[in-house]
């Protein structure tokens, strides 16, 4: 990727600070009073208690795991811009965007561009694991495609109270992730696009209510689409005349995923078993 795509790129992109004061401490320090077996410390992130926890609990930092990752990065001399994603200073993602043009990849026409990707999670209050997996990163709308079945493991080890993340060596998962699921996932892009959407209204309800996403309508009495319906059904209009192609199920999942991942409240791991759901459903659509 040239330099200045590089730059446009970042700058589209939401960069959370992931990296915020936290500790781990004794509840009988803060409270004063003992504590039952099993609920001896708190995790305090930017000064407020976001998890109880035991003595045994090993507190993994942000600094030792995302720092870690990078450093993978860097030794395997993998190209990447970053995307960073602070939910209440409790749960933290990081997608880590390969940006070495060898491995782009489009879809139908040429314009619809896509990245490999690594996402990387770990949270303060214990609603999501620490965890990687890899995905796609679209450039047409800035999401994230997090249906990949391939992850990065990694073991962690225990340093009194303080985790320590040990990765593998990142560059062979990569070559491994793109010599087989990433184009096999990027041929099924392809059956997606090439399948329309002929009633639009009726493919936003019968999806949204298929997975319970959201009410496509505002209410009984007032049958217009809902706020969340409305912009699947923007984005969809939007890339079709964007693409200069007929809306089709490729545009229709990549609706559903922007606002499944930017607009309703979930996990992360929640988000990821949902876009994957969804895929498989559009695909026998």
């Amino acid at each position: 990727m040239k330099n200045n795509e590089s730059i446009n790129l970042k700058n589209q992109l939401q960069n959370d600070n992931v990296f915020v004061k936290n500790e781990l401490i004794s509840l009988s320090t803060i409270t004063g009073l003992s504590s039952r077996k099993g609920l001896e410390k708190a995790i305090i992130s930017e000064n407020q208690i976001v998890n109880v926890v035991s003595n045994s609990y090993g507190h993994l930092p942000n600094e030792k795991f995302f720092y870690e990752v990078e450093a993978k990065l860097i030794d395997a001399g993998l190209g990447y811009i970053n995307r960073s994603i602070n939910r209440d200073n409790r749960s933290f993602a990081v997608d880590y965007i390969l940006s070495d043009d060898n491995w782009l990849v489009t879809v139908k026409n040429g314009n619809d561009r896509l990245r490999p990707m690594l996402r990387f999670t770990n949270s303060y209050d214990g609603s999501c694991k620490t965890s990687g997996h890899f995905g796609f990163y679209r450039e047409v709308c800035t999401n994230g495609l997090h249906i990949a079945q391939s992850t990065i493991g990694f073991s962690v080890k225990h340093k009194g109270n303080i985790a320590q993340v040990i990765i593998p060596e990142i560059k062979l998962l990569v070559d491994k992730f793109m010599n087989n699921e990433f184009y096999s996932l990027h041929r099924k892009f392809e059956v997606l696009a090439e399948r329309a959407i002929n009633d639009l209204n009726d493919f936003v309800k019968i999806t949204a209510e298929h997975f319970k996403l959201f009410q496509f309508e505002c209410s009984e009495k007032n049958t217009s689409p809902s706020i969340n319906a409305r912009m699947v059904l923007d984005i969809i209009q939007r890339e079709s005349v964007m693409l200069n192609s007929e809306p089709n199920l490729w545009h229709g999942y990549n609706a559903f995923n922007a606002v499944l991942h930017n607009k309703l409240k979930k996990t992360f791991e929640v988000q990821k078993r949902l876009d994957e759901k969804l895929f498989d459903h559009l695909l026998t659509y």
